[in-house]
Formats: structure tokens, sequence, C-alpha cells
């Protein structure tokens, strides 16, 4: 697992890659509700969402733009976490 910090703060390189992958290019420049499940995804790769891939999670929802419906769908997934 690669890190990457920012500020000071170790985060997952490849949750914020994919959220980076996912705004550029084509397309409105926000997280979608699919985009959202390939995060979360992303972050349960191994026996649970360890506390950097939360952080990181945090991060990406603090950070990165989501259509109104990847938001409420975020926010839920996160609060099961």
């Amino acid at each position: 697992m690669a890190y990457q910090s920012i500020d000071g703060v170790q985060y997952e390189k490849e949750l914020l890659d994919l959220a980076k992958e996912h705004t550029t290019g084509r397309g409105e420049g926000k997280l979608s509700k699919d985009e959202v499940v390939d995060l979360f995804k992303s972050a349960n790769d191994g026996p649970g969402v360890t506390d950097t891939e939360k952080r990181t999670l945090e991060y990406i929802r603090n950070n990165f733009e989501f259509t109104d419906a990847a938001a409420k769908d975020f926010d839920e997934a996160f609060a099961a976490l």
C-alpha cells in the first residue's frame, strides 16, 4: 500500500488517485454514485477499512465535488464504517 502525505498527514495514494481519475477528463468533474461505490470497494479491499483509508475518505469528501445523490450515498456508506 502506497501513501501520500498532504500537509503532514498520511493518506492512501490509491484512493486519492481513484478520486482524481474520476473527476478529471470527460464528465462534469464531480464524483457520481457509481464512482462512490468504486471508492468504497477500493477502501474495503482487505480485512476491513483501515484508519488511513477512513482518513483518506474523509479527505476526499471534504476536498472533491460530488453530485447530490453521490454525496448522500457517500455519507451513508461512511457512517456505516
